[in-house]
């Protein structure tokens, strides 16, 4: 191994290492006090939304999760360890309304009330085809707008509420890669706003959060490194701080946001990208 390769291979074995040092630390602890609230996550058995419902957990809120799979949210449960018995799982197809006016139901009963709704769910349609269009439309966009219809009512009757949107970086500008994915975020960002609007004389504020590229065991950025490392390295190249991010570190900015402390933040687009987007 020359001396370049050398280099290249010690400075990705930081990056790996930093990652796994920051998912560590904010497991250990949190600055957040959520005891009392009642979070319903949409979207939360995995990636992102896993991140986001464990550590709203560990800040002692109850938490109502809903996913497609079963699998998934008995892993979650099981990571949950000592928090579990705060913890409200329901299997849910969130490209269908019923699923989701049942799931709200039965999360604002488990939770005894609701205090913040999180959409975090994605169709993930990379596809320039009809499927991924509709996919995305019904999950990335429609899904949000039915929940956030349901939980409204409870919403109102919380001193805290708001809502949190899952976005992207990849709706800040015209892409080739995943117009459907681009599009429907796009649209989000709007609606997150339209919203804020609407729902501030009910004092629920409304926000999303809008992450880069982020790698986690499993997700498509982890596939990516195995199945495409030219495509992984190229996207690598191009975030300023010369690794993905974690999903805790998006984790970290929804728990500020659902939290007093942005209680004057409201129809705001955050984004958690290490630079990324500054260099598209």
């Amino acid at each position: 191994m020359d001396s370049g390769s050398w280099l290249r291979h010690v400075r990705n074995e930081d990056k790996e290492v930093a990652s796994d040092t920051i998912a560590s630390r904010r497991r250990m602890s949190t600055p957040f006090d959520f005891t009392n609230y009642g979070v319903a996550i949409a979207g939360g058995s995995r990636g992102i939304g896993r991140a986001i419902a464990l550590d709203f957990l560990q800040a002692g809120a109850r938490v109502s999760v809903c996913a497609r799979g079963r699998e998934g949210l008995d892993a979650l449960a099981t990571a949950a360890g000592a928090h579990a018995n705060r913890l409200h799982t329901h299997a849910c197809d969130l490209s269908r309304v019923d699923d989701i006016e049942r799931w709200i139901g039965a999360a604002a009963q488990a939770l005894g009330g609701m205090d913040v709704l999180v959409n975090n769910a994605t169709g993930y349609g990379f596809r320039e085809d009809d499927e991924s269009w509709l996919t995305d439309f019904n999950v990335d966009l429609m899904a949000a707008v039915r929940a956030s219809r349901f939980a409204v009512p409870h919403l109102r009757q919380s001193e805290q509420a708001c809502i949190l949107h899952t976005s992207s970086i990849g709706s800040f500008r015209p892409r080739t890669m995943g117009p459907p994915y681009a599009a429907m975020k796009a649209a989000l960002n709007h609606y997150t706003r339209t919203q804020a609007l609407a729902l501030a004389p009910d004092r629920i504020r409304v926000n999303a959060i809008a992450p880069g590229s982020i790698e986690f065991p499993g997700g498509v950025w982890d596939r990516v490194k195995h199945e495409k490392p030219e495509q992984y390295a190229q996207v690598l190249s191009t975030i300023p701080f010369e690794r993905f991010g974690t999903p805790e570190e998006v984790s970290g900015l929804a728990l500020f946001l659902a939290s007093p402390l942005a209680g004057w933040i409201t129809g705001q687009i955050m984004t958690v990208d290490g630079g990324q987007s500054l260099r598209f």
